[in-house]
């Protein structure tokens, strides 16, 4: 008997039912993604622990108090420098106002014939400043506060031995090999290890930067600057834009060049030479690929979706690859390098 095709409209259909179901459960599906992340990442040091051994539990407990220790340390320094900034802000959006309409007026007495009301409407400083702020806030308030993502945590954790176990079950009763479900743990922790170290440094730099020229909140950009920097390809800009107001506002033309100028530095020298040979053979998935996973997960889960965009893409990318049906779509995920290389082995298997 001829086993039917599935229509193209039947796939795509579903696949917009499934979307659509993903972002009406956000409130549930967005604390278990970061939760499995964070598990994946707990792993690690929880294992070295264990074969020190520490037993299980308490290598867990251990493991989890560092984390909370330092998303608190980071909701602390996050949340005091937004309170300041949001008292300061109004003066900070006059200031830029003011700016505004003195270089439209310059501007039209030239001939340009700007209309000034319009220009601010779509060119809002004060939305500009608050952007980021708000973005971070959201992050923020996410992860120090839901009470739900410590627990799937916490049970995801205690439930290590037991999942590999089953694992090994599956495999051996079944024969269905899941060590494509190790190579995703190791995809991750190797993205995330990498790009935490890279963002703190990169967080750091501008922090240290921006005291020497003297922008105020300092530390605050620092830190934006560290979390944004996960989100690929506009983190960055979306970190300095808010930051060279400020500093235009605050210290002149100036100071916004020299702002503008650290973060171009820093981001140069962290993201396109000392990130790509840390990363090693890089993330398996295309740059066009990266930035269309962006806006895809940032339109289906918001903000943590633009955050872990790349780890979501690059363990879908591993799934398919274990089907032969499902695996030209990887093919089309993956680098021009990885392209060229099943190409050369194809083509060698057919002579």
């Amino acid at each position: 008997m001829r086993k039917s095709k599935i229509s193209p409209v039947i796939v795509f259909a579903s696949l917009i039912v499934i979307i659509a179901g993903v972002m009406a459960a956000q409130a549930i599906i967005i604390p278990m993604v970061l939760a499995l992340f964070i598990s994946i990442i707990c792993a690690q040091p929880i294992i070295w622990l264990v074969n020190k051994k520490v037993p299980h539990t308490l290598a867990v407990v251990i493991v989890l108090a560092g984390v909370g220790l330092l998303f608190s340390a980071f909701g602390g320094i996050i949340g005091n420098s937004l309170a300041r900034f949001t008292n300061d802000a109004p003066k900070y959006e006059q200031n830029l106002k003011e700016m505004s309409i003195s270089i439209i007026s310059y501007l039209n007495s030239a001939g340009a014939n700007i209309d000034s009301k319009v220009f601010i409407d779509l060119a809002d400083p004060g939305k500009i400043l608050s952007f980021t702020a708000t973005a971070v806030g959201e992050i923020g308030s996410l992860m120090s506060n839901s009470f739900l993502i410590i627990l799937i945590t916490i049970f995801l954790l205690l439930e290590i031995k037991s999942i590999a176990l089953k694992a090994k079950l599956i495999q051996k009763v079944h024969g269905n090999s899941l060590k494509y479900l190790d190579k995703i743990g190791h995809s991750i922790r190797n993205y995330l290890s990498i790009k935490t170290v890279i963002s703190f440094l990169t967080g750091i730099f501008i922090w240290i930067w921006l005291l020497v020229i003297g922008v105020d909140y300092a530390i605050l950009w620092g830190v934006i600057a560290f979390l944004l920097n996960y989100i690929p390809n506009i983190g960055s800009i979306i970190a300095a834009a808010p930051t060279m107001l400020l500093a235009l506002v605050q210290l002149g033309a100036g100071g916004m060049i020299w702002t503008g100028i650290g973060y171009l530095a820093v981001n140069l020298v962290m993201g396109n030479i000392i990130e790509p040979k840390v990363m090693g053979k890089g993330l398996g998935l295309s740059t066009l690929v990266v930035f269309l996973s962006l806006i895809i997960w940032g339109f289906i889960l918001g903000a943590v979706g633009m955050f872990l965009s790349v780890p979501i893409t690059m363990s879908i990318k591993i799934i398919l690859e274990q089907n032969e049906h499902t695996k030209w779509i990887a093919v089309l995920l993956g680098t021009e390098e990885e392209t060229k290389k099943m190409f050369r082995v194809t083509h060698l298997d057919r002579i």
